[in-house]
């Protein structure tokens, strides 16, 4: 008996074990091996950047499974930078503070929407069910366009072991890409690059009778000027479901000449932050200042209002590649970067615009 209660402790020590092991395993970080991969890439990724050298660097980025590189033309910036820049440019730039943001692996991304259609109705719990039309649904796909930029560094301040190469190449990028986005996710016409929501078609047309794609715009009321009438009806012309988490864009002209706006009653409609201690508001909603919104003028459509995440969405791929330049431009070194991205419209009912002038 006692070779036999020794004999299932022995099996129980022997549990205990292999139970502390796969425990072991499941506090481990994510990835094991394929997180040293990672950072092996990463640590010949800078030396590249560097020293030029890239010896094993191509099968480094295979070890780290980076996705969407080509072969040629450049090498494959490691996905921690790579995110780190996408980071950066939501600091910078309002439409991606703004939209909805992805990104994909692939070449190909297709959005399925709803255009309505669906019947229904109310019956009796007995009575016969009548046939309903089938859901619309369609498919929509980004505008996609490569973005570049080429900051330069001597090799000198390369050489220098304090000189953060990473930091340096991650702000230079957030930098000469956020202006180019920003025009693109707010007016660009979709041709080798982003669609912005400005590019859309608009008319009076409310929701219900609108095509899918085209926005609605209402007027301004005065022939170069906003009122204040017209501010207050731009938030009611857009559904309640979309008023929750909706927000004004405009620039900060426009912001000036919203801000001098009085009701009926004399009161200011802008509402700054430091007098009711919260984030300034416009009638009740925020305001996110994008520079590339037109200037109020005759016919512009100076202002939106809307749920830019549900309305928007900018599509990154990743997969950003540098090219290591050290010849063009003696004696800077050249990080020629590309990435592509894209935006699209997702729901024209989200976002609506106010454009200046009477009709007359």
């Amino acid at each position: 008996e006692v070779e036999t209660l020794n004999g299932k402790l022995s099996e129980l020590d022997e549990l205990k074990s292999a139970l502390e092991e796969e425990l072991k395993q499941v506090k481990r970080p994510a990835g094991g091996s394929q997180s040293k991969a990672a950072s092996e890439h990463k640590t010949a990724f800078i030396g590249f950047m560097r020293k030029g050298k890239d010896d094993g660097l191509r099968e480094l980025e295979r070890k780290a499974l980076q996705v969407g590189v080509d072969e040629d033309g450049g090498y494959a910036v490691p996905e921690e930078l790579d995110r780190t820049i996408l980071n950066l440019l939501k600091d910078e730039v309002v439409m991606r503070q703004e939209a909805t943001t992805i990104t994909v692996g692939g070449a190909n991304y297709k959005k399925l929407v709803n255009l309505g259609g669906t019947a229904s109705g109310w019956v009796g719990e007995t009575d016969a069910r009548p046939e309903t039309d089938a859901s619309k649904l369609g498919q929509i796909e980004p505008f996609m366009g490569e973005i570049y930029g080429n900051p330069q560094a001597t090799q000198t301040m390369l050489d220098d072991a304090f000189f953060n190469v990473e930091d340096w190449i991650n702000s230079e990028l957030a930098i000469e890409f956020a202006e180019q986005e920003e025009i693109a996710f707010t007016s660009g016409n979709g041709t080798k690059k982003p669609k912005g929501f400005l590019a859309y078609a608009s008319t009076l047309d409310p929701d219900k009778t609108r095509a899918f794609g085209t926005l609605q715009h209402i007027l301004s009321g005065a022939a170069t000027g906003v009122t204040a009438d017209a501010i207050i009806k731009l938030v009611y012309t857009l559904r309640k479901v979309h008023r929750n988490g909706a927000k004004f864009m405009m620039n900060n002209n426009s912001l000036f000449a919203i801000r001098i706006l009085k009701d009926s009653e004399g009161n200011y409609l802008w509402r700054p932050g430091l007098e009711l201690g919260q984030p300034s508001s416009l009638v009740g909603y925020g305001v996110a200042e994008n520079e590339q919104m037109p200037d109020i003028a005759a016919d512009a459509k100076a202002i939106a209002f809307g749920n830019f995440k549900r309305g928007y969405t900018i599509v990154d791929r990743i997969g950003t590649r540098i090219l290591r330049d050290p010849y063009t431009k003696k004696p800077f070194v050249g990080f020629y970067t590309t990435k592509r991205t894209g935006g699209m419209l997702v729901d024209s009912q989200a976002i609506k615009l106010l454009q200046i002038g009477t009709g007359a």
